[in-house]
């Protein structure tokens, strides 16, 4: 199979109107990133991190998996926290999910084992845990779409909880974090207002 050259074609493209947007702009961009948030989400390519919030290169520290899941034993989870936490001095943390969510549908319905199935545990937990509100919810779309929210809840809790959080707020690093869902029939961000700014809000 051959390269897909169109997207390098796309790329000559877009540097050239960048350069000639703003002639310093990789200048700026390669001599370090700044950036005021790390963005846990989800590997779905209709959630591009960057582009929904409307910001540029170097401005949001971005990690994406399968249903943005935060587990304790990722450790490339793990080491994008710590590495925006402590290096790059991150003040928000953000986790969003969305809805209609490939993952999240995958753990709704127990998909046949395999290494996703594995990965996917953690948000079966949740459904357990929430299964009451779930049932009483008549439409699969929308049981699923409040699975994701329940999801992102949860992962925040995860993110918190990690060591390289509590020890930011022990040393009076300002950091919030974040959970939001985004819709993807509108293109809209919802804050699911579970923001947690230090030890004092747990």
């Amino acid at each position: 199979m051959r390269a897909p050259t169109k997207l390098i074609e796309n790329n000559r493209a877009w540097a050239q109107a960048q350069s000639e947007a703003d002639p310093e702009f990789f200048t700026r961009v390669s001599e370090q990133q700044h950036p005021e948030y790390l963005w846990i989400g989800c590997s779905d390519s209709r959630v591009p991190a960057s582009q929904i919030l409307d910001l540029g290169p170097g401005e949001v520290f971005v990690h994406r998996n399968i249903a943005n899941v935060v587990s304790h034993s990722d450790l490339s989870c793990l080491s994008a926290i710590e590495f925006a936490v402590s290096n790059l001095k991150v003040k928000h943390i953000i986790v969003c999910g969305h809805h209609g969510c490939g993952g999240v549908a995958a753990a709704a319905r127990n998909q046949p084992p395999g290494l996703i199935d594995d990965w996917l545990q953690p948000i079966r937990d949740v459904r357990e845990d929430h299964s009451e509100e779930l049932a009483a919810i008549a439409e699969t779309p929308e049981r699923s779409d409040r699975l994701s929210e329940l999801n992102v809840i949860a992962q925040v809790q995860h993110v918190y909880q990690t060591a390289t959080v509590q020890r930011a707020w022990e040393e009076g690093h300002e950091l919030a974090v974040h959970g939001w869902i985004y819709r993807l029939r509108d293109g809209l961000i919802q804050d699911l207002n579970v923001t947690v700014t230090g030890a004092e809000d747990l």
